[in-house]
């Protein structure tokens, strides 16, 4: 029996524990039935609906407070090569650098893509 390569890392060297399969390279687990679910998932959106993907240019649509800081992030401020975290458990799913700010995490629901 051939085992479906890691969907998180796409490691060939799964393993079945059970009924759950097992990534030994990322210590990803899943079952083989929620594969399909957990693709579904990952996909981040933005304010208007759009599929978000690593590399993006998006605008920030409001006027964003950074916590601890007196700065604020301006409503259309341009966010160039973002990266996503689908697994971000604070509702922060996207990690970015704003010119003038530095490195910090956006949610999706308050950026558009350009």
């Amino acid at each position: 029996m051939s085992l479906p390569n890691c969907p998180k890392c796409q490691s060939e060297y799964t393993y079945q524990d059970g009924d759950l399969l097992i990534c030994p390279e990322c210590s990803h687990e899943w079952k083989e039935g929620e594969l399909n679910q957990a693709e579904e998932v990952a996909q981040i959106k933005d304010a208007n609906g759009n599929l978000l993907v690593n590399g993006d240019t998006v605008t920030v649509i409001k006027d964003l407070k950074i916590k601890g800081s007196s700065s604020v992030v301006k409503v259309g401020t341009k966010v160039k090569n973002i990266r996503l975290l689908p697994e971000a458990s604070d509702g922060h799913d996207i990690d970015c650098k704003v010119d003038g700010i530095g490195a910090i995490k956006l949610k999706s629901e308050y950026v558009k893509k350009v």
